[in-house]
């Protein structure tokens, strides 16, 4: 899985009672395909034993600064790592990495990294509100760090909620995957992406829509963050949660996404249309709930405004745009057209009559057709998250050549 594959990640873990967390996230990281280099303090020992670790990740745990035969350790862990994750990175942690100590294993290995560092804390709310907690964060962010803000929450037993949660292993998880694919072409660009359906409405209870999940325009957002973009995901009624990191944009019917559309996409340098909206909206809309015995025995309809084309003009003049044209027939000639039509540098065409393609799945089968002249590209059936990559590195090599 891309970025974790045959990359080393070390994880070290802090003494809190959020060590339970980090399990998981060494599974995730593993199952993922990187090497995962345990280092846990002797206070994190008292909460989760080495032995876990090592069963979820196949490798050894480290835990002493000085010990026979491991000497160098603090230097050859540094210098094997791709990544550098403290999760729990408990207030004591912080202050001892915040005046550059290196009394214990994770300490020392923090001063002889060149890896990107990321530090999740979590402790008590009244600990991270703290003003020396707070200085020690701002001062190890000056010095290169990435520190996350803990979750609010529910903390231990007794203690209630409030900020201070570790934040769940799987935005850890999304947050490592930037560190190390961050640095690339997309770093800094902005990026757009719609996902979802729109609903339009016929009465105050009902609406006319389509089958989209949303799943697509997710993925691509969410390989496009972990690329290092800032991304804004326009987003209809979607049966998935929008991914970590981006800034969401909640829209309902084809117009409210014309609109966000247009007002985001002067300030972006990538847009990328894979919502599906709908083409046909009531003509006009009951104020009433229409009851049973009084429904109309037809239903007048109206086409909705294209948004790819009537925002046009809102285009930057080296923005790339991105079109998805899911069809269910002669699709690759309905993917041509559009990209003619509409102005577009590359459609990505799908059949929704094929299996695994479409609607509500994990998967698709895509054709890629630029607007350039590059000769059509047809991709096997592949995870959604696959699809979502194998655009984004279409679109690297446009920006490129912008």
């Amino acid at each position: 899985m891309r970025p974790f594959a045959q990359r080393r990640v070390l994880l070290g873990v802090t003494g809190g009672i959020a060590c339970y967390k980090s399990v998981g996230l060494a599974r995730a990281l593993t199952q993922a395909g990187a090497e995962v280099d345990v280092v846990q303090t002797q206070a994190a020992l008292q909460f989760v034993g080495a032995v876990t670790f090592e069963a979820v990740t196949g490798r050894p745990v480290s835990t002493h600064l000085i010990a026979a035969g491991h000497a160098l350790d603090h230097i050859k862990l540094a210098r094997a790592a791709h990544a550098i994750v403290v999760a729990p990175a408990t207030a004591d942690f912080l202050a001892r990495a915040a005046a550059g100590r290196a009394d214990d294993l994770l300490t020392a290995i923090l001063l002889a990294a060149d890896a990107p560092v990321l530090l999740v804390p979590a402790m008590n709310d009244r600990m991270w509100s703290h003003p020396q907690t707070t200085q020690n964060v701002a001062h190890l962010r000056s010095l290169g760090y990435r520190v996350l803000d803990p979750d609010v929450g529910p903390l231990a037993v007794g203690e209630g909620a409030g900020p201070g949660r570790m934040p769940e292993p799987e935005t850890i998880f999304a947050h490592i995957g930037r560190l190390l694919d961050g640095d690339g072409v997309f770093r800094g660009r902005r990026v757009v992406v719609t996902a979802g359906p729109t609903q339009e409405p016929i009465d105050p209870v009902r609406f006319i829509s389509n089958r989209s999940s949303g799943k697509m325009g997710v993925a691509i957002a969410a390989a496009a963050w972990r690329r290092g973009a800032d991304v804004t995901l326009i987003a209809g009624p979607m049966v998935v949660d929008p991914p970590v990191g981006v800034t969401v944009v909640d829209v309902e019917t084809t117009a409210d996404m014309r609109d966000a559309v247009a007002s985001h996409l002067r300030d972006a340098d990538v847009l990328v249309m894979a919502a599906a909206p709908a083409d046909f909206r009531p003509a006009s809309i009951a104020e009433h709930k229409i009851k049973k015995n009084a429904a109309p025995s037809a239903l007048a309809l109206e086409p909705t405004e294209d948004i790819l084309l009537v925002t046009q003009e809102a285009r930057g003049p080296s923005a790339i745009v991105v079109g998805f044209a899911l069809e269910t027939e002669a699709a690759v000639a309905g993917g041509r057209d559009k990209l003619r039509r509409k102005s577009l540098d590359l459609v990505v065409v799908n059949d929704a009559t094929e299996p695994g393609a479409g609607f509500g799945v994990d998967t698709n089968r895509v054709t890629f057709v630029f607007g350039d002249g590059t000769p059509d590209e047809d991709l096997p059936l592949l995870a959604k998250s696959d699809v979502a990559d194998a655009i984004l590195d279409r679109v690297e090599g446009l920006l490129r050549g912008r």
